[in-house]
């Protein structure tokens, strides 16, 4: 296995950066003040393919794997975007691709590579477990040939930009199975069809500008054929495509780690005050210096959970680690770009306060640091399990 670099994949870079180009702050600024979602943004991206990379060729996507789709979200937030409003379908579609039957395949992939259908949203999370996945409440109960789904989801993202979504409840009660992670399924819904037919949707305000819901099932049915891979080894199918999140996440946060490096760097060396640039201090440098180095060190963990996963080898704890590691280079990046610009750090023409809002996110989801942290002691390190 030769191992990827960010090197090999410059065209790649070239060409997102061309089309972010004709999104500048200014744009990203607008749709953050008003609320907004970026449509024309994401329509860009759809149109150009960027959407489709890890869609195969013969369903009409590039069939790049995971290194080149990492590179595409970390250009867009490099390029002071923010990947959350197009993520999803990055990772969201290997749970299709991997797992569903050629019907489902010829009904969907080619219409979602081509744009006429987004599948951008994923039911997981619910307010009383969180990332306690294996206690979820949903159910969906087989009667005849259709499935009924009753439950709660939070936090469920894009649902309002998205056709498709992927949905994960319990099919066989939690007393019935030998262990908790068994006895759930994979649904993909049509989101057209089941709003307002037993799917209500209740928005959620938040921090950052990020479209993301609260869901309610109220014995919505679903079609027999909705059911994706094998009735009750749902969560087992979603674990693969956990772990291309935590991998995409990492290199949306290296876009951002970079970007606030770019900002403080030049601004550091260009103002003055009592008769030096700020960043000939070193207590303004080496803060910037630490944040190169633990972000050149998240983006080597990134490729290497890369390489593991396009060669479908185990790559739980490296796609752990690069998440860890870049959320924290981000975040501490971010730290050092609002500190150093003072007041201009917040306000809204920087574009720094956005940013620094944006990424913090990272910390806290898809998955907490101290999940992975606990994830690490356990599975690596071979601790207790500490929950």
């Amino acid at each position: 296995m030769i191992p990827q670099t960010p090197d090999q994949y410059q065209d790649i870079r070239d060409a997102v950066r061309a089309l972010c180009a004709d999104f500048p702050d200014e744009y990203h600024r607008k749709v953050d003040a008003d609320g907004a979602y970026p449509t024309e943004f994401v329509d860009a991206l759809t149109t150009q393919g960027w959407m489709a990379a890890l869609i195969p060729e013969e369903h009409g996507g590039s069939g790049l794997g995971l290194g080149a789709a990492s590179v595409i979200m970390e250009e867009i937030n490099r390029s002071g975007g923010n990947s959350g409003a197009c993520h999803g379908q990055m990772y969201v579609i290997n749970t299709l691709i991997k797992y569903g039957s050629d019907a489902q395949k010829d009904a969907y992939l080619q219409r979602i590579a081509s744009g006429e259908l987004r599948l951008q949203s994923m039911a997981v999370t619910e307010p009383t477990t969180g990332t306690d996945t294996t206690q979820l409440k949903t159910t969906a109960v087989r009667k005849g040939d259709r499935w009924v789904v009753n439950g709660q989801k939070v936090w469920i993202s894009r649902v309002q930009h998205s056709d498709l979504m992927i949905l994960l409840a319990r099919t066989t009660p939690l007393a019935e199975v030998d262990k908790p992670s068994n006895g759930m399924s994979i649904f993909l819904v049509d989101l057209k069809a089941a709003i307002g037919n037993g799917l209500t949707v209740k928005p959620i305000k938040n921090m950052v500008n990020h479209e993301t819901n609260e869901l309610f099932f109220d014995d919505l049915e679903l079609p027999a054929d909705a059911l994706i891979g094998t009735e009750g080894q749902g969560f087992k199918h979603l674990l693969s495509g956990l772990n291309a999140e935590r991998v995409l996440i990492a290199a949306e946060c290296i876009g951002d780690a970079y970007w606030f490096l770019d900002r403080v760097t030049g601004y550091a060396s260009e103002r003055t005050v009592f008769g030096r640039p700020i960043g000939q201090n070193q207590g303004v440098q080496f803060p910037i210096a630490e944040s190169y180095i633990e972000t050149e060190a998240a983006n080597l963990m990134r490729f290497r959970a890369c390489d593991l996963y396009d060669t479908d080898q185990p790559c739980g704890a490296e796609a752990n680690m690069a998440k860890y590691l870049a959320a924290k280079a981000s975040w501490e990046a971010a730290n050092a770009c609002i500190q150093f610009h003072g007041g201009f750090g917040f306000a809204h023409e920087y574009d720094v306060e956005r940013k620094f809002r944006e990424t913090r996110l990272y910390q806290v989801a898809p998955i907490s640091t101290n999940m992975i942290l606990s994830y690490i002691g356990q599975h690596v390190l071979g601790l207790p399990r500490s929950f």
